[in-house]
């Protein structure tokens, strides 16, 4: 970001015409949204719920599909400009901007805001809804319950400063240029990874001489690390930089560069067995279970999260496909008649998986390594474009320009 655009854009904003609003006042339509059962059966409608709208960007692939009769289709259908939230949870608040045209309703916990195009620019009442005082805004009004949900009422009241509609434009035309920029990357990541898939299955699932192999156990190939959460009652332990890596920070990403928790030396000593080095496979197996990724930097994940760190380089990313490739046996090991999927980690790393002969393992490697530090270093790239993005958010709706 050269100064003559830090300069010339900022000063281009007019923030004396900003007037303050309530997020309410500005939208046509505020919904609740459908109670459905998500069905894998394409039934020609998604089904738009939390867990899809917390990765950076919605997996439309991954998202599910629910009955519905026409009418009430009429009423659920999202359209382009859309902005859905979500009102209960640990994610509460969080929320995407629909900028993709397809027939999709959204679930019961989340709420729809359509905003007034003559008034707004719902991309930039998104962007707004990014920025830190949303953030506040949301934790308050959650208040640290125990359950925390926030209502349509509630978000309404969110008030900011809006803009003159032009200036709403160039700043929604701005940002969505780094978001533009992150979306390609994310696309050939996914290419990418869709390539290394491709060979695993070739080289081992699929090969003809697979039976030539002994199966094994997961624990085989290396330490099995399950994840602990430090006593929260020592402050001291987080707020680090140590990152701290959690479900919902692995959801669509092949390398974990950023944790919405971390924790600070103390906190990474208190519980320093659990602690994984770069590149170990990190596999959620509470919940939501078999989501994959691997940590670009030394750190501890939560309860949640079993981890392979990898005896030999050579079985990284043989461990990684195998396990992104072993989401349906994930599936039924962890559903053993409880009411909340678990896969503990005695049978984790009992879990069987072939054992090919270590030329094989060292082949595939050498294949997909190119694959692999494509995607890591567009991951890098992603990170410092959201970083770029994000400081000209906060900017924008937080400070004001130096004489």
């Amino acid at each position: 970001m050269g100064q003559s655009f830090s300069v010339n854009f900022f000063e281009s904003l007019h923030k004396e015409e900003w007037r303050e609003v309530r997020l309410g006042e500005i939208c046509l339509k505020v919904d609740y949204g459908y109670t459905a059962s998500a069905i894998a059966q394409n039934t020609g409608t998604k089904f738009l719920r939390i867990t899809d709208i917390v990765p950076s960007q919605i997996d439309w692939n991954a998202v599910p599909y629910c009955n519905i009769d026409s009418k009430s289709l009429e009423k659920y259908l999202l359209k382009v400009g859309d902005i859905v939230i979500a009102r209960t949870g640990a994610t509460a608040g969080y929320n995407k901007y629909i900028k993709t045209k397809t027939q999709c309703i959204f679930a019961s916990y989340l709420i729809r805001f359509r905003a007034n195009p003559n008034i707004a620019n719902p991309h930039f009442i998104s962007y707004c809804l990014q920025d830190r005082g949303w953030i506040e805004f949301v934790n308050g009004a959650l208040g640290g319950s125990a359950q925390p949900n926030i209502n349509a009422k509630q978000m309404s009241d969110f008030t900011f400063k809006l803009p003159p509609l032009p200036i709403q434009n160039q700043i929604a035309e701005i940002l969505s240029s780094f978001d533009d920029k992150i979306d390609l990357l994310h696309r050939q990541n996914q290419t990418l990874e869709s390539l290394a898939l491709t060979l695993v299955r070739h080289h081992f699932i699929e090969n003809p001489n697979r039976n030539e192999w002994k199966i094994g156990k997961l624990g085989d190939y290396g330490k099995i690390v399950c994840g602990k959460t430090p006593s929260k009652m020592k402050k001291e332990y987080f707020n680090g930089g140590i990152p701290f890596v959690k479900i919902p920070d692995m959801h669509n990403k092949t390398f974990v560069f950023k944790t919405t928790d971390s924790l600070t030396q103390k906190g990474l000593q208190s519980q320093h067995t659990k602690t994984l080095p770069p590149l170990s496979i990190c596999v959620s197996c509470i919940a939501t279970v078999g989501v994959v990724s691997m940590n670009a930097f030394e750190s501890q994940t939560n309860q949640q999260i079993n981890s392979i760190i990898p005896a030999q380089e050579y079985y990284r990313y043989f461990l990684y496909c195998f396990m992104k490739e072993s989401y349906n046996e994930l599936q039924a090991m962890a559903s053993g008649g409880t009411a909340t999927a678990n896969l503990n980690t005695t049978d984790f790393s009992n879990m069987p998986i072939l054992c090919p002969d270590d030329m094989e393992l060292q082949k595939f490697h050498s294949l997909v390594s190119v694959y692999f530090d494509k995607i890591y270093n567009n991951s890098k790239q992603i990170q410092s474009l959201e970083q770029m993005r994000d400081l000209v958010l906060s900017k924008i709706f937080n400070e004001k320009m130096e004489e």
